[in-house]
């Protein structure tokens, strides 16, 4: 839908002051930042050096034209391609719920609009909905209304909330969950649709919806017999 991507960062958590440093310095405002724990064994800790496996997982929005300095910053200040050092990836994101939220999530960012596109053969999308704390409920019966099977959420606090009042007049708590949907493409407008109008901005979950392609699942039967033959399935 544009050249905007989902940012996935993960570091040791005592390295998340320079990992956010970096971002405000590059005019990445909004992130995401959820706490986690990592699996390398006490060997592998001792050979690296490293003291613990406490991480930080930080999600923020990038435009393609932005991301090149990015990357520089995260190799050169950062040494993220220090073994143990961390991570950081990008996935595109294949479409965002309204024109606002979209300003919102990557303010001070230059990018060109295109159209809103599937990537070629992914039948699946990961819905994300980013609201306030203690919501997720609003938004996952929203959801279910427009048939969604189900959904996880996990808990986040949120940082450049406070530009939020600027695009939408209204103030965002910067305590967050998010809520992870994994829908039938097809579904997916409906989907979104149903969050925006029942816990989106206009109400006290403040609900901003985005999308990622899925390539593969497992572990969805319902949703695939939702697409199969139903001559098929009867066999």
């Amino acid at each position: 839908m544009s050249s905007v991507s989902l940012l996935t960062s993960i570091v040791a958590r005592n390295r998340l002051p320079a990992l956010l440093k970096i971002y405000k310095e590059q005019q990445l405002e909004i992130n995401l930042i959820a706490l986690g724990h990592g699996t390398a064994t006490h060997a592998v800790l001792d050979m690296l050096g490293l003291d613990s496996t406490e991480k930080a997982v930080c999600f923020s929005f990038v435009t393609e034209r932005k991301w090149p300095a990015v990357k520089k910053d995260l190799r050169t200040r950062l040494r993220i391609d220090v073994p143990g050092t961390g991570i950081a990836f990008t996935i595109p994101l294949s479409s965002i719920g309204g024109k606002r939220e979209l300003a919102f999530l990557t303010q001070k960012q230059e990018f060109i609009r295109k159209e809103e596109g599937e990537m070629k053969g992914t039948k699946r999308e990961l819905i994300m909905a980013v609201c306030n704390q203690g919501y997720s409920e609003q938004v996952m019966d929203a959801a279910r209304e427009a048939g969604a099977a189900g959904g996880t959420v996990i808990h986040a606090r949120g940082t450049g909330m406070q530009s939020a009042e600027q695009f939408f007049g209204v103030s965002l708590a910067s305590e967050k969950d998010i809520v992870y949907i994994v829908s039938n493409t097809s579904a997916k407008n409906r989907i979104m649709q149903s969050v925006m109008e029942k816990a989106g901005l206009q109400t006290p979950a403040k609900a901003v919806v985005f999308s990622l392609p899925v390539t593969d699942t497992a572990g969805l039967r319902l949703l695939e017999e939702d697409e199969a033959d139903p001559a098929q399935i009867e066999k």
